[in-house]
């Protein structure tokens, strides 16, 4: 009996939600990339990768679970994203720029 190879895996690969990329607070301090894998990566400061972990977003709610098992949400306003108490801007957006 043959068993049906499915969709090519072109088609079974998701496109990235609109919020991948990198996100700033205003003084540019903490910067945070959303990358396409489900993962992301958080610098403070000169400290690069200060945080890793994934994420999945659902509608405008991020979840995070931090390497070390720390977890965290947020939520997306646009090019917005308010998380942990901060106030992050999609990077080079015309909030960013204000």
């Amino acid at each position: 009996m043959k068993i049906p190879a499915g969709p090519p895996a072109e088609a079974r690969i998701q496109p990235p939600h609109p919020y991948v990329g990198m996100w700033v607070t205003a003084d540019g301090y903490i910067r945070q990339e959303l990358l396409a894998s489900g993962r992301y990566d958080e610098a403070r400061g000169e400290r690069q990768s200060a945080y890793t972990g994934s994420y999945q977003v659902s509608g405008t709610r991020i979840e995070y679970v931090d390497d070390t098992g720390f977890t965290a949400d947020g939520r997306f306003d646009e090019d917005i994203l308010n998380h942990g108490g901060y106030v992050f801007y999609r990077e080079g957006s015309d909030s960013h720029r204000r």
